[in-house]
């Protein structure tokens, strides 16, 4: 009896110190650091086993796909891309992919084939890089492209993946009082469609990603994390050399829902894009996560 009270009055004890410092008791974020494969898109269709081991040995944990074609991962099967990863002690939980061919002509062929891919390699997240919006229709163009999202996440549901949208800068055209990617988030289905918010594109765009945390807390499970050269914002850098906060944006994890994030590099990683993404990579284990 004396043992079985020593118990419930420790496990009080570790209960109320949780309460008090929340940060030892749980993980705050996923401290396993993401690296989206199109940041080595000249490296990779030229020797894509070498190149993932590369990517292992700079430190990361995870990969966001991209390039699907034709049933391969560049030469790879689905099957035989997901043991590559698993050798090199990687998870795919997301990949980007297209959804225009559905947009013109309501066909689910690819999108399907997609998906089984997808979930081959073990995604959890079905990915839009970037969706084709009827420009010419103003406001009703970008509702219109938020109505295929909820039908392409339909699909995603149903082949046990759940749907996300990255952006860039066009979603943030101004209509009157709103903008596209307001339309986006409001005219989506919460439970079925998720976003991916580029971090670099949102304040690219003059946009603050805390606002968009706090109107609509959750809806952004992952994130691209790209940092904006000082001296010309159309470029990108190496993470922590640039101009974005991103201590305040982790610090906001949170409150966006995210669960995972991937570095991207797209136009100035020359000439060691293995040595910037490990520079990136660094910096993240050691001042963000």
């Amino acid at each position: 009896m004396n043992s079985r009270r020593t118990f419930i009055k420790q496990a009080g004890l570790a209960a109320g110190a949780a309460l008090l410092v929340p940060s030892f008791a749980f993980k705050r974020i996923n401290k396993n650091v993401g690296l989206q494969l199109y940041t080595l898109r000249e490296e990779l269709p030229k020797d894509v086993k070498g190149v993932i081991e590369k990517v292992a040995q700079a430190g990361y944990k995870e990969v966001e796909t991209y390039g699907f074609y034709k049933g391969k991962f560049w030469d790879l099967s689905a099957k035989e891309f997901k043991a590559l990863l698993s050798a090199n002690g990687l998870k795919a939980p997301s990949g980007h992919y297209g959804m225009d061919q559905f947009s013109r002509t309501g066909k689910t062929d690819n999108l399907k084939a997609d998906m089984e891919a997808c979930a081959i390699i073990g995604g959890k997240y079905f990915t839009i890089a970037g969706a084709h919006v009827d420009m010419s229709k103003g406001i009703d163009g970008f509702k219109k492209t938020a109505n295929d999202f909820n039908k392409v996440a339909e699909l995603a549901k149903a082949s046990g993946l759940k749907f996300a949208y990255h952006n860039h800068d066009f979603e943030f055209k101004k209509f009157e009082d709103t903008t596209g990617y307001d339309v986006y988030l409001s005219e989506t289905d919460k439970n079925l469609v998720n976003f991916e918010m580029d971090l670099y594109w949102v304040v690219r765009s003059g946009n603050d990603p805390l606002a968009l945390f706090k109107k609509y807390p959750g809806r952004f499970p992952m994130w691209h994390v790209k940092d904006m050269d000082k001296a010309k914002p159309e470029w990108n850098t190496e993470i922590g050399k640039g101009s974005i906060d991103f201590k305040s944006i982790f610090a906001q994890a949170k409150l966006s829902g995210m669960k995972h994030f991937f570095v991207e590099h797209e136009s100035n990683y020359k000439p060691d894009p293995i040595g910037s993404i490990k520079t990136s990579c660094d910096y993240i284990k050691a001042n963000l996560v």
